[in-house]
């Protein structure tokens, strides 16, 4: 049994040493992992090993470090620049903008439109539409792409328009998109002439898990037309029916198509991402830049982990702060950090309308958890929380003061602030942040409202579940 012992405490030691070295682990991550390694530290050990450490490696970081410098030195002129927000920008939400700009160097840009999809259908239709009146180059990304209803009509519209002549580029997952990998579908867009990307492939596992992160994740949702057009929202490219978690279907999503400026915008995000992946350089890609006439400001938020520790919660928490009469938001996954948690909790105490939608039943058991685990302290600060009973609600959307929209791939957790790879547009519109929030509203009449009563009320038991999956959250 000494050996045993000394076993136990020399893997202890070690990676408690390790962790302590780790200057960009929050003080609740770094506790989380201190629990595991001591309870069970062969098995924490492991687990640390596999996921205790967000790096793509040397490599990685240096490739987007270098292409990000040569978007920025060849085509700055449609990543705008810092004059433009004293001068699109309402004051009050000068700051927010502004944060949003040191991520990736994206600016707002004017001259920018947008139309609010109705539902599924009509997003499919305009989408598969868009493409097939292509005359230059389509590029589309998903984090998830199936082989069902609407993954099939994207990749045969995308066949259509190469065979007619048009560049189509298509990127998808290598996990999340697995199953469309390995598909006929597939293989038929790439003997069409569609060019093929895998992002973050799984094609060598050992590798990556001695150099990276098997979880790393790109859950971008990109979609690039001729330059003219881009879709921004929470859709995958599949059926609300979702047949890999059908249980939990229909998934709710929200999606706005736009024109202007801001497409050039999503059109470098989107090449940074297929360059990453290629090798390819920025001049295999088309720019343009067409305002529309009386449109409103706009820019493109990018976030993974190679961009800077905490941008993602540190973006939420400044818009937040910008807030003075309301903000709504919904997130299929809140498992927010300090950051986002203290600045609601702020907002709420000092008069502003704070509405949360959430899910009520979530196809992550340890989301659902570790969700609950924060509603005292939101209900007690005033928020109002609604759980949607109409499927798993998957849309992704921030609104504030009837002025200001975020809207995009990230969700309020751990996953989206340190692990996947993001995209969001954020804009200034009263018009179409109306029908965001429309939208939004239409999600609480189909919710329960959660009231503070309700929450003390529970039993100690689902109490203490909730809190110890929120302790060790960051390791799960």
């Amino acid at each position: 049994m000494t050996w045993v012992l000394l076993l136990h405490i020399g893997l202890a030691l070690t990676f408690t040493i390790r962790i302590l070295l780790r200057d960009d682990f929050s003080p609740p991550a770094r506790l989380a992992w201190f629990i595991v390694i001591v309870i069970v530290p062969c098995f924490g050990s492991a687990i640390y090993f596999l996921f205790g450490e967000i790096d793509l490696g040397r490599h990685a970081d240096e490739s987007h470090k270098e292409i990000f410098r040569s978007i920025r030195r060849d085509a700055s002129d449609y990543m705008g620049d810092d004059d433009a927000i004293p001068q699109l920008i309402d004051p009050i939400f000068h700051s927010g903008f502004s944060y949003a700009s040191s991520i990736n160097g994206f600016y707002p840009v004017d001259g920018n439109r947008a139309i609010l999809m109705a539902d599924a259908n009509e997003t499919r239709e305009r989408l598969v539409a868009d493409i097939d009146a292509a005359n230059d180059h389509v590029h589309v990304l998903y984090y998830i792409w199936l082989a069902d209803h609407t993954g099939t009509a994207v990749a045969e519209a995308l066949i259509r328009a190469a065979q007619r002549g048009v560049t189509c580029r298509a990127m998808a997952d290598g996990l999340g998109s697995r199953l469309l990998l390995k598909s006929d579908l597939w293989q038929r867009m790439k003997d069409a002439g569609v060019h093929l990307a895998v992002a973050l492939p799984l094609d060598r596992p050992i590798h990556t898990i001695f150099t990276s992160r098997l979880d790393l994740r790109n859950h971008r949702k990109i979609t690039v037309i001729d330059g003219r057009v881009t879709y921004c929202g929470s859709r995958n490219s599949a059926d609300p029916e979702f047949l890999i978690k059908a249980k939990y279907a229909p998934w709710v999503d929200i999606m706005l198509r736009l024109e202007g400026p801001v497409v050039a915008q999503n059109q470098l995000l989107f090449a940074s991402d297929w360059m990453q992946a290629t090798g390819e350089d920025l001049r295999a890609f088309k720019l343009s830049f067409d305002p529309v006439d009386g449109g409103f400001p706009a820019q493109v938020v990018g976030d993974g982990p190679t961009e800077r520790h905490g941008a993602t919660p540190q973006l939420f928490a400044t818009l937040i702060a910008c807030a003075q009469a309301e903000l709504t938001l919904s997130t299929p996954y809140f498992v927010p950090d300090a950051t986002v948690l203290e600045a609601l909790c702020a907002a709420a105490y000092r008069g502003v309308r704070v509405e949360l939608i959430f899910p009520k039943v979530n196809d992550s058991w340890i989301v659902a958890a570790a969700s609950r685990s924060y509603y005292r302290k939101l209900l007690e600060a005033g928020c109002m929380i609604h759980e949607f009973n109409g499927g798993l609600l998957h849309a992704k959307t921030l609104t504030i003061d009837g002025k200001i929209s975020l809207i995009g791939s990230s969700n309020l957790d751990l996953r989206s602030f340190d692990l996947n790879y993001e995209n969001n547009i954020l804009l200034q519109d009263s018009g179409t942040t109306a029908a965001i929030y429309q939208r939004q509203q239409d999600y609480v009449s189909r919710s329960t409202s959660v009231v503070l009563s309700q929450v003390l009320n529970w039993p100690r038991r689902r109490r203490i579940w909730h809190n110890v999956i929120a302790t060790i959250g960051p390791v799960l």
